[in-house]
């Protein structure tokens, strides 16, 4: 029986290629996103579209269509929150309405995907969620972007928290950085491309266990600071 990983933001980008290679390592690959793409159509086994992950009842679609296309007794073995949203506030431009939305996708939305998904992680299962370097507090040494590092760094303590709570029940969870990655959300500027991130994060994936759960870690295998 093949491995499964469910990845949210599959339909492009870094989801796209995490789907990409996942399949290539012949796992069964379930696509969560609010639009689908004809790229991941091909690729995944499962493709859920239509998903605002914004909204609170957004993963009650998600676990029917679950249990309706793999059974009562079906497994996650790698959960992927990779869906996110990238925009400044400065203090000549504050914007509290951005600074929400941030909030709703960047945190709230992998927080009740996880929990939502609890039904479906199993011991040995791992939990990972695509966070920023701009989540952390001592790396912040240029300031603005005021939605996006605190979404990110509530994303990194609400990972944690899983991290402690899901010990116990055999489940690793962390957060992996991918880099400065050349994709639609910063105009396609960037230091690597979505496959070379990709392919970091799977590694860091791969690497994830009992000992080591609750790291935050850059996809080059870098320990960041909180």
């Amino acid at each position: 029986m093949s491995k499964v990983v469910l990845i949210t933001g599959a339909n492009r980008g870094i989801g796209l290629s995490l789907a990409q290679q996942y399949v290539d390592q012949e796992y069964e690959v379930i696509a969560v996103c609010r639009e689908s793409s004809e790229e991941i159509e091909e690729l995944a086994d499962l493709v859920i579209s239509g998903i605002d992950l914004s909204a609170d009842d957004a993963m009650d679609s998600v676990t029917q269509v679950l249990e309706l296309a793999q059974g009562p007794d079906f497994k996650l073995d790698i959960l992927i929150n990779n869906a996110g949203l990238f925009k400044n506030e400065t203090l000549d431009n504050m914007d509290v309405d951005t600074i929400r939305e941030q909030f709703e996708i960047n945190a709230l939305a992998p927080l009740k995907i996880t929990h939502g998904l609890l039904p479906f992680i199993a011991e040995g299962s791992k939990v990972v969620n695509i966070t920023s370097r701009m989540g952390s507090i001592e790396d912040n040494t240029s300031g603005a972007y005021y939605g996006y590092r605190a979404s990110k760094a509530a994303l990194n303590a609400f990972t944690k928290s899983f991290a402690m709570d899901l010990k116990p029940k055999g489940i690793a969870v962390a957060v992996v950085h991918p880099g400065f990655v050349q994709t639609r959300m910063v105009g396609f500027n960037g230091d690597i491309s979505p496959d070379q991130a990709a392919k970091g994060i799977i590694e860091r994936v791969s690497e994830l266990n009992l000992q080591n759960t609750g790291g935050f870690w850059h996809s080059n295998g870098q320990s960041l600071p909180w």
